[in-house]
């Protein structure tokens, strides 16, 4: 399993909401660029970075910075947020991103996660952003009538090989993992999945290695200093 430390941007300033709820941010660093530096000290695997501003607005309202960020470390970086045409896709990618993120156009266009998984493969994941199960669109704003297993098969279907997982309800909360809905994705597809929200500690990267699921995301216990990121990064390579 893999460590994605997490950088939220709103306004070009790193950030980290609760819940999902774009009133409740905190600013956590004097800058973004200087966050993915001290990740790439800590020797991570991987970088994921959001526009939140961006999966408001369905536009890249924080790319150049994201780019630039992403050309000045050796991580390869993962963006999401305000990724809605195969324009936005073509645009991260050809300037330092590794892999993006659909996750507002893959509710409602498959066609296009079709198109981008076609031309770009691997280099393609897909948000499973989920509320009482249900996944939700822009920046959290939107609800649908799409089950989240249901979800995650289409997206399996379709040739995506990555979805991230989060549970909303335990994003930026520190209490934990929704283990239960993560194993009953774990048993539903056969594609990497990373989970994201609510890691706190050691024992929670732990129990998410025993899933044996792809990657871990975490943002909010770094910037709370709940979990030391080297630590992480270190138990996730024993074995």
């Amino acid at each position: 399993m893999i460590v994605l430390p997490a950088i939220d941007i709103i306004d070009q300033k790193p950030v980290r909401l609760y819940q999902g709820d774009y009133g409740k941010k905190e600013i956590v660093g004097e800058s973004v660029a200087e966050i993915a530096k001290m990740f790439e000290q800590a020797h991570a695997d991987y970088i994921h970075m959001v526009d939140l501003d961006g999966a408001k607005t369905g536009k890249k309202e924080n790319a150049a910075l994201i780019c630039k960020t992403a050309q000045s470390v050796r991580v390869p970086v993962e963006v999401g947020g305000g990724i809605r045409t195969m324009d936005d896709i073509s645009f991260y990618l050809e300037r330092g991103v590794s892999r993006v993120i659909l996750g507002t156009a893959a509710m409602h266009d498959e066609e296009l996660v079709k198109s981008a998984v076609n031309r770009y493969g691997e280099k393609i994941a897909v948000g499973l952003d989920c509320k009482n199960g249900y996944v939700q669109g822009s920046g959290w704003l939107e609800d649908s009538q799409l089950y989240y297993l249901d979800f995650a098969k289409k997206m399996e279907s379709l040739g995506v090989q990555t979805i991230i997982f989060t549970d909303i309800q335990t994003d930026g909360t520190l209490q934990g993992p929704n283990l239960d809905m993560l194993k009953q994705l774990k048993e539903a597809v056969s594609i990497q999945i990373t989970a994201s929200g609510g890691i706190r500690d050691l024992s929670h990267i732990r129990a998410l290695k025993e899933l044996n699921i792809y990657g871990a995301i975490v943002g909010k216990s770094i910037y709370a200093h709940t979990l030391d990121l080297n630590e992480a990064i270190a138990l996730c390579k024993e074995g």
